[in-house]
């Protein structure tokens, strides 16, 4: 048996290599690769936020940026404003994030399918508008500069090993969550939720906690963009942020999980490659994306599983 489809079985091994591979990048990476690499761990959380309810729950959310952003604006206000503990904003952040995911929540298990889709799109339209708008809070498209990082992790290395070590908590709390019996009952609902909703489970209560439980990861990347970041401002929150965790989500391979960190290395990369290059990278990663939808509809990490499945 190869070692990629023992790790294709055996969860523990992909915490694994994912330790072996991000643990040992400092060692070799300048301080600004190293920075990369820090981006994709953080942005590496939020895909699988979204990964979970679209992979797991059949629900495509377009609001879990506008949380993130939500989370990194709290961060830096309370930090930069209050001249509050950073320690504590982070706390603050993840609070408002799930407080925030509890509110959308309400109003999204009410529907499903393209209009869940369309509803958290509006949703996350409605804290963009607000970030813009509220400018003696939120600055407007000035934006918040942060104050910087706690002196305990100041350094570049100690804020990415922090980093690391956060994003694999969460990680393994997320696979616990999808691997429960609550996560089995998300994908029935995913499969059928009539038949789920006929054999006695409430369906919409289910989809509340997996938003609301999302939301709160959401919130943790987000409180770590903002420490890594220094600086908030509408962009945070805006649709592009959704989207491109949900991007990162599909083409690592949707309900993957750990095809999420694949997908925001990917996107990730590519950005910081091509942007050097031209002035269209936009377009660049367009295609990426059709070339992906058409050649590896399951993304990239879940291609791999199935020509295993296939060889075997």
């Amino acid at each position: 048996m190869s070692k990629l489809t023992q790790i294709s079985q055996r969860p523990e091994l992909a915490f694994v290599l994912i330790l072996a591979i991000f643990g040992t990048l400092p060692l070799s990476l300048s301080s600004y690769q190293m920075s990369i690499a820090n981006e994709i761990l953080i942005f590496s959380l939020l895909a699988m936020s979204i990964d979970v309810l679209a992979g797991y729950a059949g629900r495509t959310s377009l609001a879990h940026g506008a949380i993130f952003g939500i989370s990194t604006y709290v961060v830096t206000y309370w930090t930069s404003v209050y001249g509050g503990s950073a320690w504590i904003g982070c706390l603050l952040g993840v609070a408002a994030a799930t407080l925030t995911a509890t509110v959308f929540a309400a109003f999204a298990v009410r529907v499903s399918g393209v209009y869940f889709l369309l509803l958290t799109l509006a949703l996350g339209m409605i804290v963009w508008g607000v970030c813009l708008r509220w400018t003696s809070v939120t600055g407007g498209e000035n934006g918040i500069r942060g104050v910087g990082r706690p002196e305990l992790i100041a350094s570049p290395t100690a804020f990415y090993y922090a980093t690391l070590a956060i994003v694999l908590l969460m990680t393994f709390l997320v696979w616990r969550f999808v691997r429960s019996p609550f996560g089995l009952t998300l994908r029935g609902i995913r499969d059928s939720e009539s038949r789920m909703r006929s054999l006695g489970y409430s369906t919409s209560l289910h989809m509340f906690v997996a938003f609301v439980v999302t939301g709160c990861f959401a919130g943790v990347a987000g409180a770590l963009y903002a420490l890594f970041n220094n600086f908030v401002s509408p962009s945070t929150v805006q649709l592009s942020q959704s989207v491109e965790g949900l991007l990162m989500a599909i083409i690592g391979g949707i309900g993957t999980l750990f095809g999420s960190f694949v997908g925001a290395a990917a996107i990730i990369l590519l950005e910081n490659f091509v942007s050097a290059y031209t002035a269209r990278w936009q377009m660049v990663l367009g295609f990426m994306f059709i070339g992906t939808m058409i050649f590896a509809p399951q993304g990239i990490l879940g291609t791999l599983r199935g020509l295993i499945d296939r060889r075997r």
